[in-house]
């Protein structure tokens, strides 16, 4: 990314924040988290990383709420871009696109397997899982 993309995709990334938690009123939007912004070099278009701490991915109920969030987000996008478009002082507003980022989800699991083999390891656990 180059300085100019970079400095675009932070602006736009403070903006749809802003928008969406003061301007956006879908329900099927509810608490999204926006992880980072890819803008193409030429300003056409912006890929916009989305996460939401609603549920684990591999689970059904989960999996249908976040393409309610997605298609929330999608149906939102024409809206997002008119108002980031009057916000800030871009010649070229990017088209927006959505999609979204696990990392969120794949890190809270992380960091609990890692506390669960912290945990097994201050009880005194070898490698096997048999008591010392």
């Amino acid at each position: 990314m180059t300085r100019r993309t970079e400095r675009v995709s932070g602006e736009l990334r403070a903006e749809l924040a802003r928008l969406l938690r003061e301007e956006v009123t879908d329900p099927r939007v509810g608490l999204v988290t926006l992880t980072r912004i890819d803008v193409a070099p030429d300003l056409s278009h912006a890929l916009v990383f989305w996460s939401t701490l609603e549920g684990d991915p591999g689970d059904d109920e989960a999996e249908a709420r976040l393409a309610e969030v997605q298609a929330g987000l999608d149906s939102a996008a024409p809206f997002l871009r008119r108002r980031a478009a009057g916000s800030l002082p871009l010649r070229r507003m990017p088209a927006l696109r959505f999609r979204y980022d696990p990392s969120l989800v794949q890190g809270s699991r992380t960091l609990a397997v890692l506390r669960e083999v912290e945990s097994g390891a201050s009880r005194g656990e070898d490698e096997d899982g048999a008591e010392e």
